[in-house]
């Protein structure tokens, strides 16, 4: 009697461990699937339930494209951000974004930018169909192709606005100009091969002293180089000065404007500096061969100058003293990395804000001239720059 009992307490406790430890996992695995899809509030399990309702109700199963919509939604939880220039990029837009910046692709050649909620130009690159058909820094667009483009983001504007060379896109703009109602315009550009120009100088020759104008047009992947070709050019000529001109320089990669900076700032001297989301700071130093650090330098710049030669002025005038000629700039005082992902996609993040080594952040504030100066659409219409004149003047004092 006493073996039975105690062969039924056994058979019992096996049951109850049994019992108990299948529904022990189902809670861990419930616990784990409500921890993995409630991140911090965000709740994915939300989304799967969506996806769930789709697969198994929606009336066109065809139509189902898994990768599109997961492309899809990653893309909506990005632009819920709110910031213009955090982006993500499917495989094919990763690929032309590439293109992009290493310095070709089809298009107009316009570089634009958001600023108060508008889509503005910050600046037609220099040669192409864009600046051909007249389009200025500081231009709204607000149509293309006759469609609002109010409720797009500045990637998908970009996208309608390029195509094939030798088709043609329209663009309605609206035009603000100094003591006028605002002008609005439809202006037809037939896109073309875009290749993005980098550098480019010339000797200005003037009461026996030789000014070097020398253009910085975009920070490209291939600025660096081209810029040390002109850089060991000028040191041969042994010149009096350097008109540096960053206007419509729409910016680019950060690390070559860093470079760069060190050929005009000592080595040590802080070009900028980052703060993150937990206000931890990180100083960019020059770290170059300081080669123009004892010219006189004036830096040009408009409404089309934008983050990265923003960056490169903010140095200039902080770290030099350098007089700053022409229109305030267009102020984008954010900083952006790219992260690759492993499928060929990639997502371009707002990471810092960066300021100048005074500590001035220039977000959506832009700098502000020394000199101010207006180049009108008259001026550039009939050549005039009366920008370069005034900093030629203006070098020739030092």
């Amino acid at each position: 009697m006493k073996n039975e009992t105690k062969n039924i307490i056994c058979i019992i406790l096996v049951g109850l461990a049994f019992f108990g430890g299948y529904y022990f996992n189902a809670y861990i695995h419930k616990a784990s699937y409500e921890r993995a899809f409630d991140l911090d509030g965000m709740k994915l399990s939300t989304l799967k339930d969506v996806y769930d309702k789709i697969i198994f109700n929606f009336v066109d199963p065809e139509k189902i494209d898994k990768e599109k919509m997961t492309y899809g939604a990653i893309s909506g939880m990005v632009k819920a951000l709110g910031d213009p220039y955090t982006v993500f990029y499917n495989p094919e837009e990763a690929r032309k974004f590439q293109e992009d910046i290493s310095g070709t692709f089809e298009g107009i050649g316009a570089q634009l930018g958001m600023k108060n909620n508008q889509l503005k130009v910050i600046a037609p690159l220099k040669g192409t169909p864009a600046e051909k058909a007249g389009i200025l820094s500081g231009d709204t667009i607000v149509e293309v192709d006759g469609e609002s483009i109010i409720d797009l983001s500045i990637d998908q504007v970009i996208s309608k606005i390029k195509g094939p060379r030798g088709t043609k896109v329209t663009l309605t703009i609206v035009r603000i100009k100094k003591d006028q109602a605002p002008e609005t315009k439809k202006i037809e550009i037939i896109r073309d091969i875009i290749k993005v120009p980098t550098i480019e100088w010339k000797i200005i020759e003037n009461n026996e002293k030789k000014i070097i104008h020398l253009t910085i047009y975009h920070f490209s992947e291939t600025v660096l180089d081209d810029f040390k070709k002109a850089g060991y050019e000028i040191i041969a000529i042994n010149p009096d000065g350097i008109i540096l001109d960053l206007r419509n320089n729409p910016g680019g990669l950060l690390d070559k404007t860093v470079d760069i900076a060190g050929w005009f700032l000592e080595k040590g001297e802080i070009v900028l500096k980052e703060q993150n989301k937990n206000l931890d700071e990180n100083s960019y130093k020059a770290n170059g061969t300081a080669s123009f650090v004892n010219l006189p330098i004036v830096v040009l710049i408009n409404k089309g100058t934008a983050s990265a030669s923003e960056i490169l002025t903010g140095a200039l005038k902080d770290n030099r003293g350098s007089l700053i000629i022409g229109e305030t700039s267009f102020g984008k005082g954010l900083v952006q990395r790219v992260v690759t992902l492993d499928d060929g996609s990639s997502l371009k993040i707002t990471t810092a804000k960066w300021y100048t080594p005074n500590g001035t952040l220039i977000q959506d504030t832009g700098i502000k001239p020394d000199i101010e100066v207006e180049l009108t659409e008259e001026d550039y219409n009939n050549d005039r720059d009366p920008q370069l004149d005034r900093a030629l003047e203006e070098i020739l004092k030092q």
